[in-house]
């Protein structure tokens, strides 16, 4: 503005105008800083009462100890509070001490607010280049030890659970973005380069926070929160039933509580099936077997130094899983005389020890599940009998129908039905059986056979493969001949007794 090609006169308004403006902005400035003077004054007043107040409250806690050993523990506490408070509240007076010793106050016995512009002595002090020096490390260090004390002589009763809170709002200590999003360490953020009259009300103002923490742990202590947390704008009404689940036309039975929770009541510790969120124990299991189910376990809360158990109980019940829909086919309710057919009984809702099922042949072999080895007839019928949790039973029965095993293919070196090759391929070959799209895996074995050449004798051979016999009369045999087996008798392995229909026979066509 002063620069440039401008006359000499132009040059001396400019100039002129420069100055005005840092007059302008100094009164600014004097009237910034008297203002932060007043607001220290203000703090500092408050300081005073709330020390008095303070020390009042402290006293009559005294004597409610006194009279009454319930207000023991909370004495306890607040003497430990009180003691790190004032330790604290000194330090911090030793801190603005160090700002105001080469001060001269007025005549008034004030400090002269308006020259205290500078900080100098506390960007000396406190830092060493972009960090902390010794003296801000001891500051840090002096906040973060009256937290931690603090909370210490706190412990963990749920009343103080606010104050602990309180502690990391009003004395954080981390680092912090400023309006440019440069993030700065905590003293730099609030004390580096700021006038020294503006880093005394702070620390005032910290001290006036120490002696509001200090006053709330009295109040608590005193009941005062007491009749904040048995308000009823603090309750709801809670529907609690017996258990979760009911079948049609079954008595529902529970009741209608009040409770409440919040996030500032903790236990100290929770036995149960889940874990505390928010002040509420949040469950999180799997679901036990099927039927009514037990859900039970404890809360521990401490309160005026005692711990309090809490037990809870409660039931649930589990039904099975739908893993599809309920498909049947009313003709195809067979099972087979001789094998142990599988079955899974269960009722919906009713664990599977108070399901009694029974029938001629049927066998429990585990939970819901079942054998059913039927005999003779053609028909079997399976009663089942359920206990449910109200101590009524439902009945139920099913038909089935009851067939024999059907009869096997016979089978060529493992090919059935009729088949083709050389002879000397037959007479190496096994004669065997298979029960091929049938429900169940069974293994036969051939036990005996018609070995039948066309126009010789029938040959019944022992076993499953051609004797010395089937040889001879092969060797007779000419080409485009159908070799017959047939009356083949099988036996099934690991079942000997069970019988079949008969085998089928299979056709060897001489190539």
């Amino acid at each position: 503005m002063a620069g440039g090609k401008l006359t000499p006169r132009q040059k001396m308004i400019n100039l002129m105008y420069l100055v005005f403006i840092a007059m302008l902005a100094l009164n600014m400035s004097k009237e910034v800083l008297s203002a932060f003077g007043l607001m220290n004054e203000q703090f500092e007043s408050s300081n005073t009462d709330a020390t008095k107040t303070n020390d009042q409250m402290h006293q009559a806690l005294t004597l409610k100890a006194a009279e009454n050993p319930s207000f023991t523990a909370a004495k306890q506490v607040s003497d430990k509070a009180k003691t790190i408070s004032n330790q604290f509240y000194s330090y911090i007076e030793t801190l603005k001490g160090d700002i105001t010793k080469d001060i001269e106050k007025e005549e008034s016995g004030k400090l002269p607010y308006e020259a205290m512009d500078k900080g100098d002595k506390i960007d000396e002090n406190w830092f060493e280049g972009d960090g902390y020096s010794p003296k801000g490390k001891e500051i840090v260090a002096a906040i973060e030890k009256y937290k931690s004390d603090m909370k210490a002589a706190l412990g963990n009763d749920v009343k103080y659970k606010t104050i602990a809170s309180e502690l990391d709002n009003k004395f954080n200590t981390a680092d912090v973005k400023d309006g440019d999003g440069v993030t700065k360490k905590y003293l730099d953020y609030h004390y580096k380069g700021f006038p020294s009259i503006a880093s005394l009300t702070k620390l005032s103002a910290m001290q006036n926070n120490v002696k509001v923490l200090e006053a709330n742990i009295y109040n608590i202590a005193l009941g005062k929160a007491a009749l904040e947390a048995t308000s009823m704008n603090k309750y709801t009404a809670i529907v609690v039933l017996d258990k979760n689940a009911y079948f049609q036309g079954e008595k529902v039975t529970g009741k209608v509580v009040l409770g409440r929770y919040d996030s500032n009541t903790k236990p100290t510790s929770f036995d149960g099936p889940g874990k505390i969120e928010n002040g509420q124990a949040v469950i999180n299991m799997t679901a036990g077997s099927i039927g009514e189910q037990n859900i039970k376990g404890k809360f521990t809360f401490l309160e005026d130094g005692k711990t309090v158990p809490l037990p809870f109980e409660g039931k649930y019940v589990v039904v099975p899983r739908p893993s599809g829909a309920n498909i049947s086919a009313d003709k195809m309710n067979v099972v087979y005389r001789g094998l142990p057919n599988p079955m899974t009984i269960s009722v919906a809702g009713v664990a599977d020890s108070d399901v009694k099922a029974s029938a001629p042949g049927l066998s429990n072999v585990g939970k819901g599940k079942y054998n059913l080895n039927p005999g003779g007839g053609t028909e079997v019928v399976v009663n089942v009998n359920a206990k449910m949790s109200d101590g009524k039973s439902v009945t139920d029965k099913k038909v089935f129908r009851i067939k024999n095993i059907p009869g096997p293919q016979g089978a060529i070196g493992g090919q059935t039905g009729d088949t083709k090759g050389a002879k000397s391929r037959l007479e190496v070959s096994q004669v065997s059986a298979k029960l091929e799209d049938f429900l169940y895996d069974l293994d036969f074995q051939v036990t005996q056979f018609t070995f039948k050449v066309p126009g010789q004798a029938a040959v019944v051979v022992n076993g499953d493969r051609v004797d010395s016999r089937c040889k001879a009369a092969l060797a007779r045999a000419s080409r485009g001949d159908q070799i017959t087996i047939s009356d083949i008798k099988t036996k099934i392995v690991g079942a000997p007794g069970i019988t079949t229909k008969k085998c089928s026979p299979v056709i060897y066509e001489i190539q």
